[in-house]
């Protein structure tokens, strides 16, 4: 029995061998499924990422910027805020945000779990706090029974509300594109048109930003390297978290993964198409102008990183009690 057992680990080593032999040599490489440890933790996390009653408003939900069936983004130029306020900045992709630096264009916020408490409390956003939120969710027998059995105590609080929202979006990753597949050995998964368009991507340079498993997301660049940006948005970039003049205009290179459902493209929405987005960013970063077929063969290869989107059944939220404090959706 024991040589059977070494004999199954020997196979097994042998064929995740083979495997790994298989994966080409890329600056991009292969975007692999999230694996869950904590499924009550994430099941918790999926219910408040939906639920509209940690907003003022009782109608806005972090799904309604990062929606899940439009790309994890609302397509919009800019998000819809409290009191339909138009957001200052365009709404990034929550789909494999768990391999970014940071999180937000401007990387504020070290981690998803920082990052999920920010909208709740933003004026312009969910326009609530984080003290009336945690009174709504204590009010609320079923969850306070979900929280103690994750967290092992009934009280809840912002710290737990937050990590549970970061657990859920950890699972938000989109394995098994095209491009995957032909990363890992499959000659026919690419026609001829996409694998021209990546040779051009490689080959202008667009990998020097746009890399790794998320093919970019790890790291800040400039937006206007060769000619400057105009744009009618006052973001600041970079420059607004670490106040030096030379991180103005530095923003978070955004992934690439499912990039054509993400539209519009930018930190302020104003690329409409993603021929549009290539064409601006070759002659903006690299100083290139690109053909129509050019433009064309590197927006096939893009389509090609468009990979398993989210599945799961919808959560059902548990209903108020008579003490949960009532939505204020009309209040300014």
């Amino acid at each position: 029995m024991k040589l059977k057992a070494i004999g199954i680990t020997v196979a097994l080593a042998v064929a995740g061998s083979a495997w790994a032999a298989t994966v080409r040599d890329e600056p991009i490489q292969p975007l692999e499924a999230a694996k869950v440890t904590n499924p009550g933790k994430v099941e918790l996390g999926k219910k408040l990422f939906f639920d509209p009653r940690l907003s003022r408003s009782g109608f806005i939900s972090c799904n309604s910027c990062h929606n899940l069936s439009m790309g994890g983004s609302d397509n919009l130029k800019t998000s819809i805020g409290h009191n339909w306020q138009e957001g200052p900045i365009n709404s990034p992709t929550v789909l494999n945000s768990s391999l970014a630096v940071a999180q937000f264009w401007d990387g504020r916020a070290a981690t998803l779990k920082e990052q999920a408490g920010g909208p709740i409390a933003n004026p312009g956003e969910m326009a609530f706090t984080h003290d009336l939120a945690i009174d709504v969710l204590q009010s609320i027998p079923g969850y306070v029974a979900e929280f103690k059995s994750v967290f092992g105590s009934s009280r809840v609080d912002i710290d737990k509300v937050t990590s549970a929202i970061a657990a859920f979006e950890e699972t938000l990753v989109t394995p098994n594109s095209a491009f995957d597949a032909w990363l890992k050995g499959d000659d026919k998964a690419l026609n001829t048109r996409e694998l021209a368009g990546y040779k051009l991507f490689k080959d202008s340079g667009c990998v020097a930003c746009h890399n790794g498993p998320a093919v970019g997301g790890t790291s800040f660049q400039k937006m206007g390297v060769v000619e400057p940006y105009k744009t009618a948005s006052t973001a600041e970039g970079r420059a607004g978290v670490t106040g030096k003049d030379e991180d103005r205009f530095n923003f978070k290179v955004p992934t690439l993964r499912n990039v054509e459902l993400t539209y519009p493209y930018f930190h302020d929405g104003a690329a409409q198409t993603l021929e549009e987005a290539v064409e601006i960013m070759g002659r903006l970063q690299l100083g290139r102008k690109y053909s129509q077929e050019e433009v064309g063969d590197i927006v096939a290869f893009l389509k090609t990183l468009t990979g398993d989107q989210p599945t799961f059944t919808m959560p059902m939220l548990p209903p108020s009690s008579n003490t949960t404090p009532k939505p204020r959706p009309f209040e300014k």
